[in-house]
């Protein structure tokens, strides 16, 4: 999943960061919330961790614009106040979910679990590819209900192209979904994994097709 992680102490967000690209989500990190207002407006993300003490607009403010837009995607809000007003302030302006400084990064991994399987039953939990499933809440591709061993970043770059099915996605597109906003990583670091994940559904009729210059597109038994 593209996990937002606006928070302005930037050792924390760089430990959130590692943590969840190493379980391979792309991650996106800002620090400052007129850049995240503008970045979750533009952009957008699948779930959002947001520190309510940011510098430029406050954490609520951000909350708050970001529901007006009509925008449901799930929220956990990071914050050191303790008091009750601000976490029901926070609940009330639309937040998902919250945790109080300092906390365990396996309990904010399993709030984002929960918030990613409720959103789930908003949309369509599985992707049919042919004779092949895409199970959206394991992030597994099954055969005869048997997952695949499918590398973590092979399976972003899956989901990326998933989204945008029939259409044109470009290697800045991919590199983004794959290792987030902001990585130094060049074009060519998608290749390998476009490449092997090429190989290993040609079997079962899906095409990723090269437009050169342009990007990739998944195409479903030539359609």
């Amino acid at each position: 999943m593209r996990i937002a992680v606006i928070e302005d102490n930037e050792a924390l967000a760089g430990g959130i960061a590692f943590r969840l690209r190493d379980r391979g989500h792309a991650v996106d990190l800002l620090h400052d919330g007129n850049a995240a207002n503008e970045f979750l407006a533009q952009e957008g993300a699948d779930l959002v961790v947001l520190d309510l003490n940011l510098p430029g607009m406050d954490g609520l403010d951000v909350l708050r614009a970001l529901r007006r837009r009509g925008d449901g995607t799930p929220v956990i809000l990071l914050t050191a106040r303790s008091e009750t007003a601000e976490r029901v302030a926070g609940l009330d302006a639309g937040a998902d979910d919250y945790l109080t400084k300092p906390f365990e990064m396996d309990e904010l991994e399993a709030r984002l679990r929960a918030m990613a399987r409720r959103k789930n039953l908003e949309f369509a939990a599985r992707d049919m590819l042919g004779p092949l499933v895409f199970d959206r809440t394991s992030r597994q591709l099954l055969k005869d209900d048997q997952a695949l061993d499918i590398p973590r970043k092979e399976i972003s770059t899956l989901e990326c192209l998933l989204e945008r099915r029939g259409r044109i996605v470009s290697k800045a597109q991919l590199i983004t979904h794959v290792y987030g906003t902001g990585s130094d990583a060049e074009d060519s670091a998608i290749e390998p994994h476009v490449s092997r994940l090429r190989k290993r559904l040609e079997p079962f009729g899906i095409k990723i097709k090269t437009a050169r210059g342009l990007g990739y597109m998944l195409e479903l038994n030539g359609s």
